[in-house]
């Protein structure tokens, strides 16, 4: 039966995928008829890649989920109605709390969420479930680049300048970043740039590169030490800028000398010479950028390889500076906003610290409860997901936005630990591998169906609207967490269902906190004010802080911290049984988990299964030729993909999408090895083996 949905002839939205959220203009009356065009917004200026243009599809997937679902006693899914689900979900949610306490209860969100679905997911589980045990998929994305601005700037905001700022850039370090695939309109803002990237991979970032250095896979910390005592011994620093606004170089420095380019050619395989002619083009010239991404972070000593590349800018005097800086690359589309308003275990809204007793008093007076209401700090994701059913660990589960099943390093173990709950309720619009599993499934709305505020990875808050009603037995999330908690006794007022009065809150809740949204409203969005925050509210409208740190940066003092970092490689080195490292990454067609892209025939047709790049001659060592099926190994479990061969690969290393699901999932094999500060596993790096698999 056709989708006879009505509405306005065209929005002006945003894509659904990555946090470069490029501007998009949207149209149609049905679900199946919806296109769209990219509009002329700065990040994107008219250009979309595959996935913005073939995003509508999604609207009309065969398999949406529009149905509330609950697990019978039969052990199957069976539709239900929304009063009947949403009374299983409070019912099984108050049972587990009444028999174990508010901490056998757990939220897990995701990076995807608007600001004011983050805002009140935190709110809902601190509040109306009262438990700690709260974070989201967004600690596997940018967790250890944003512990690193922290201490280095005393702020985190991906890019603390504008996209548009790389335009004039003469020389950009891309570490760990391939944005020709992940972010290709990007790339138009790097056409005049010449690139170093650092990449284990020929990625097509690389390809494109005045200078690739291959490093292998869990080194880029000693790369970037080696880089800095280049700088260093070569007279390249800026010493005024040093001596004027940083502190902590003096101790930085004395790590940076043990690690002369010949040393650090043999820990990571980068030519001497090519450490020298990196340094050469990142200080010949103005007008330079540092800019890291996932392969940068996703390391067990993800936030002191960020630190190292921070210290690097810092050394040759590019953060705060109009004419260059460091920034991160934010990857899910609210990974920015995402971060910043109390999904995070650590967190409340406005970058605020649940440890702070300001900061609570602050916040809690915003909800009308006194501040010891509030819990503590819970443990991070993947803590969190390997706690779950365990004793004295949580024995329910809230997922919105999110597909640990798949998404998890060490999957196989999570989808277990997921397994051992007592209750699992699960917010979605697609079947993903994680609400398969649930006891209630709740069908919510699309990015075309609501109406919000995304924050993209220049810290600049956007409007999301909606073009379509949902159907007509779909919810916004904010409506089910509502529903939720007044089942669980909470005051309906304290959860609002209009995303303009959720926003409203959330502003409110930020004032004069580091990610101060206070002046900000959807009038001046509306009105097509580009805002960054910090955005305080004041007598007269304030601007936005489109660029940060050009006169001080966000500690007390005014000055960047170095941090005092040291390489000391991957949690595991391979060995005669498991010779080779794999590391993982995206590909063009495909986002995050592939529940969505998966489902987009065009994207599908591009990348259909799991595959694993390997050298020829690592292949031929495994008995194994192009296009055959492989078995990709770890000490931890394994996953099957089809060859390719790539000679341009490292011998001692593979790479693996981590998008498929099933046997296909590339998180079987990864390392949960965290991160002691940011709490990032280390997808990024396993030692493997790979064995030829009969069809």
């Amino acid at each position: 039966m056709p989708d006879t949905r009505q509405t306005a002839a065209a929005r002006q939205t945003h894509c659904p995928y990555c946090a470069l959220q490029c501007g998009t203009r949207i149209s149609g009356t049905r679900a199946d008829a919806v296109t769209v065009e990219p509009a002329d917004f700065a990040v994107n200026r008219g250009r979309l890649c595959q996935k913005g243009w073939t995003a509508p599809e999604l609207l009309a997937a065969p398999d949406r989920l529009v149905t509330p679902l609950v697990r019978g006693r039969s052990g199957k899914l069976l539709t239900a109605s929304w009063d009947s689900a949403l009374q299983a979900a409070a019912e099984g949610l108050d049972r587990v709390r009444s028999a174990h306490g508010a901490n056998a209860l757990a939220v897990f969100g995701g990076g995807g969420l608007t600001n004011e679905k983050a805002y009140l997911l935190g709110k809902f589980a601190r509040l109306a479930l009262g438990t700690s045990n709260i974070d989201y998929n967004g600690r596997f994305c940018m967790s250890s680049a944003a512990a690193a601005g922290n201490e280095a700037f005393g702020l985190d905001r991906g890019l603390p300048f504008p996209v548009t700022d790389l335009s004039r850039a003469r020389t950009v370090l891309l570490a760990g970043a391939n944005v020709a695939e992940t972010m290709p309109p990007l790339m138009q803002h790097l056409d005049n740039a010449r690139l170093v990237v650092v990449d284990p991979r020929r990625s097509a970032t690389a390809r494109r590169a005045a200078l690739h250095l291959q490093p292998a896979p869990g080194t880029d910390l000693a790369l970037a030490l080696g880089l800095l005592h280049v700088a260093i011994t070569e007279g390249r620093l800026d010493t005024a800028y040093i001596g004027r606004r940083t502190t902590g170089f003096e101790i930085l420095a004395g790590r940076a000398a043990g690690w002369w380019p010949e040393r650090t050619e043999a820990v990571t395989g980068v030519p001497a010479a090519a450490l020298r002619t990196a340094v050469d083009l990142l200080t010949d010239s103005s007008d330079c950028y540092v800019l890291t991404g996932r392969g940068v972070e996703q390391h067990r000593q993800g936030t002191a390889t960020a630190a190292a590349f921070i210290n690097l800018a810092l050394a040759l005097g590019l953060p705060g500076t109009p004419s260059g800086g460091y920034g991160c690359l934010t990857g899910q589309g609210n990974g920015q906003g995402g971060r910043e308003h109390g999904q995070k275990s650590d967190q409340l809204p406005g970058y605020r610290s649940l440890s702070d007793p300001g900061d609570r008093a602050h916040v809690a007076g915003v909800w009308g409860v006194p501040p010891g209401r509030l819990p503590g700090p819970g443990p991070r994701a993947y803590e969190l997901l390997d706690s779950l059913g365990r004793e004295n660990g949580p024995r329910a589960l809230l997922v919105m936005g999110s597909n640990p099943v798949v998404s998890a390093p060490h999957a196989a173990r999570v989808t277990t630990r997921l397994a051992a709950l007592d209750f699992l309720v699960v917010a979605d619009f697609l079947p993903s591998d994680t609400a398969r599993m649930a006891d209630v499934v709740l069908p919510v709305t699309q990015w075309a169906e609501e109406e919000g505020t995304m924050t993209n990875l220049e810290g600049r808050v956007l409007r999301r609207r909606a073009l379509l009603d949902p159907p007509p037995p779909v919810r916004s999330d904010l409506h089910v967490l509502h529903d939720i908690a007044v089942r669980l006794g909470e005051p309906a007022e304290h959860y609002p269902t209009e995303p303009r009065k959720v926003f409203e809150e959330l502003a409110a809740a930020s004032e004069g906190g580091r990610a101060d949204y206070s002046g900000i409203t959807y009038d001046r969005l509306d009105a097509g004010e580009s805002l960054y925050w910090p955005c305080p509210a004041t007598p007269e409208p304030h601007p936005g802080t489109p660029r940060l740190f050009l006169d001080r940066f966000a500690h007390p003092d005014g000055r960047a911290r170095f941090a005092d970092v040291e390489h000391d490689g991957p949690a595991e080195d391979t060995d005669a049984a498991y010779p080779v490292h794999a590391t993982t990454g995206r590909v063009l067609a495909h986002y995050q988990s592939g529940t969505q892209s998966r489902r987009v025939p065009e994207l599908a047709a591009v990348a259909p299964e799991a595959f694993v790049e390997v050298h020829p001659d690592t292949a031929a060592r495994s008995g194994l030729a192009d296009g055959d099926l492989a078995r990709v190994t770890s000490a931890r479990g394994g996953m099957t993909a089809r060859v390719r061969l790539d000679p341009t690969l490292r011998p001692d290393t593979v790479f693996v999408p981590f998008h498929f699901s099933g046997d296909g999932r590339a998180n079987l094999f990864t390392n949960p090895a965290l991160d002691p500060r940011s709490g990032m596993p280390e997808f990024k790096v396993s030692a493997v083996r790979l064995d030829p698999l009969p069809e």
